[in-house]
């Protein structure tokens, strides 16, 4: 399936479980402080069989073809666990997760399961924004005495931010989709009209700055 095929056909699937949401006078406000009109839920994939099992085999399917190197799978907690495990079961391969803080009790992991020095990992993401939590995983990893080959994650906004921190901490990123294909398609389809269109495109242009009107 050429690449665009997939990017087009995952966003049409978002959109039919309504996993994109758009409020532009009631701004989300993401982890990193911005704000903004447009938020994408696909953690909503877990929740419909046939969907969580095509991002399952899709995600699988390109690791098969970019990373077939791989020793072991890594989930980001939390919304990556249950992709990752269900891509690592079906490759057959050993699943840790990484927390984004360790834990307060018991053995105060931030990597849960077991990791050898020397493997080599793809780590699973479900959505990726200024990229800073998914590269703080890579680094949990990388301590661990293992070897990031590359990530996979279901979403990307392709944000400059973190395209410049992905190629700067040299980790090849794929992603099922991204934020063109979904507005793309969603204005295709009438899921978003011209106007909401044109908030958008102010938004992308300084996402960190953007305020509603």
């Amino acid at each position: 399936m050429p690449m665009k095929t997939l990017e087009k056909q995952f966003a049409q699937k978002l959109l039919t479980v309504k996993a994109i949401k758009l409020q532009p006078s009631n701004p989300f406000t993401w982890a990193s402080g911005w704000k903004s009109p447009f938020y994408c839920d696909n953690r909503k994939t877990l929740s419909y069989p046939a969907l969580r099992n095509y991002v399952k085999i899709e995600t699988t399917r390109l690791i098969l073809e970019r990373f077939p190197e791989a020793d072991a799978i890594a989930g980001v907690a939390t919304g990556a666990i249950p992709q990752g495990a269900l891509v690592a079961d079906a490759l057959h391969l050993p699943f840790v997760y990484v927390r984004s803080t360790p834990k307060d009790h018991g053995l105060e992991n931030l990597i849960e399961g077991e990791l050898r020095p020397g493997m080599k990992v793809v780590v699973v993401e479900d959505l990726i924004s200024t990229g800073g939590s998914s590269l703080k995983a890579v680094e949990a990893i990388r301590r661990d005495g293992c070897v990031v080959i590359g990530m996979v994650a279901a979403y990307t906004y392709g944000f400059d931010v973190a395209v410049k921190r992905f190629k700067e901490a040299k980790v090849p990123l794929v992603t099922l989709t991204n934020y063109e294909a979904v507005v793309s398609v969603a204005l295709e389809t009438g899921y978003i009209g011209e106007d909401e269109l044109k908030i958008l495109e102010e938004w992308r242009k300084d996402p960190a700055a953007w305020e509603p009107k």
